[in-house]
């Protein structure tokens, strides 16, 4: 399986899961196209599932797109 992917969804709560599925995020370079805000506007996405995000980004040496 992608690295990637799992890195994604391995640490995420089912809500945020289900929020980044709906929207058709798999991977984690698809959240580089987005910003933190427009993450945070999907349903079932609060702080602790955006810090986790945030995290696994970072980990990866990856980020949110700018503002």
């Amino acid at each position: 399986m992608n690295r990637s992917k799992t890195a994604l969804s391995a640490k995420l709560a089912k809500p945020a899961q289900r929020a980044l599925n709906g929207a058709g995020i798999t991977h984690l370079e698809q959240l580089t196209k987005m910003t933190e805000a427009e993450l945070m506007k999907l349903h079932g996405m609060g702080p602790k599932a955006m810090q986790q995000i945030s995290d696994v980004l970072k980990e990866n040496g990856l980020s949110f797109a700018k503002e």
